[in-house]
């Protein structure tokens, strides 16, 4: 397979999406960009009743639907209550690792439209007044944020209209270094959602269409579980393109995509991954197929939700998930050839 992926293109489209804050639930302004982008390719675009998005690209054969589910929705946090001391209180939106948070910037955003910046801390901040600053367990009992505001107390805070149930989004810190290498948050899984959303200019580009019709489903609840729990009725088979890990017995690298024939939700479909296999082979992809006992994807929350299809799992190589993540051009590449192989060969 002889195609040249527009690296440029794709890592400009990752930024983007990366610096647009959706944790869990706010995720209506990083879909109406995505909308726009589905819209600027020519491809129809319509939500759910949940706000998930659903991309179709017309096939050869549009009889029978290949769906490609990734999310755009994030770990995040919200406004649980606003402490005496004029500090906030947070509750965990996805399965946050605290102890990469503390020190880091956030935006609370209000349901007035209005965006306050602040800083994620342990409630024991400074290593000169608190003897547990360096035992304290970063969890969400033990954290908070400091308001960039003048606020002394619960009534200031109040008086700037943050209330409970406020979004808090973390500052994802997006760099790509000479190397290839990129290093932000949210990779999980707006690295996935890119490779997805980058076949539209793929198919554009070399004037071709994949074998059967394509729905893209960019989810908004995968951190919560039930993000692609129910799926349009014409979809036959499900591919996720989300995370691959690294670590412990794990073969994938970063510059890998990586097939997951079983995770913690079961096997994946035996021909699905054993076509994606052989693909990546016969097209000298750089890959890995590992099994990953600590993960689900929306096709297991697809599955559970009782939808009739059988799916498979797929994904760039990511270093340090639900942390400072980390994944290289090549992987996000790999990936976006295996899928495109997938839906043409």
């Amino acid at each position: 397979m002889n195609i040249e992926i527009n690296k440029e293109y794709t890592i400009n489209l990752l930024e983007e999406i990366i610096n647009i804050p959706s944790p869990t639930g706010y995720c209506g302004n990083v879909m109406a960009h995505i909308e726009k982008i589905a819209e600027e390719f020519g491809c129809k675009f319509e939500k759910n009743k949940k706000g998930n998005g659903i991309i179709e690209i017309e096939g050869d054969n549009n009889s029978y639907c290949v769906g490609i589910p990734v999310h755009v929705d994030t770990l995040g946090a919200m406004v649980r209550s606003i402490n005496s001391d004029g500090t906030i209180k947070i509750t965990s939106i996805g399965g946050n690792m605290f102890q990469t948070l503390d020190g880091e910037y956030c935006k609370i955003h209000t349901r007035y439209g209005k965006t306050y910046t602040g800083t994620l801390l342990s409630t024991s901040p400074s290593i000169h007044v608190y003897k547990d600053y360096k035992d304290k367990e970063r969890n969400e009992e033990n954290m908070m944020v400091r308001l960039d505001e003048v606020v002394k107390n619960k009534e200031d805070v109040q008086a700037l209209k943050i209330e409970t149930g406020d979004f808090i989004s973390i500052e994802p810190k997006f760099t790509v270094s000479p190397s290839g290498f990129i290093k932000t948050r949210y990779l999980d899984d707006k690295a996935g959602t890119v490779c997805a959303l980058s076949l539209m200019e793929l198919f554009k580009r070399l004037n071709k269409k994949p074998k059967n019709k394509v729905k893209i489903v960019v989810s908004t609840y995968e951190e919560v579980g039930h993000g692609c729990s129910n799926i349009p009725e014409d979809i036959d088979e499900l591919i996720a393109i989300d995370m691959g890990c690294i670590g412990l017995d794990l073969a994938c690298t970063e510059q890998d995509v990586s097939i997951c024939p079983k995770d913690s939700s079961g096997p994946y479909d035996y021909d699905i991954t054993s076509k994606l296999i052989k693909l990546a082979k016969e097209n000298d992809i750089g890959h890995a197929v590992d099994i990953y006992p600590m993960y689900g994807s929306d096709v297991s929350a697809s599955l559970r939700g009782g939808n009739d299809i059988k799916g498979g799992l797929i994904g760039p190589g990511v270093h340090a998930s639900h942390g400072m993540e980390r994944t290289h051009i090549d992987g996000i590449e790999n990936t976006i050839k295996l899928i495109y192989a997938y839906l043409t060969e």
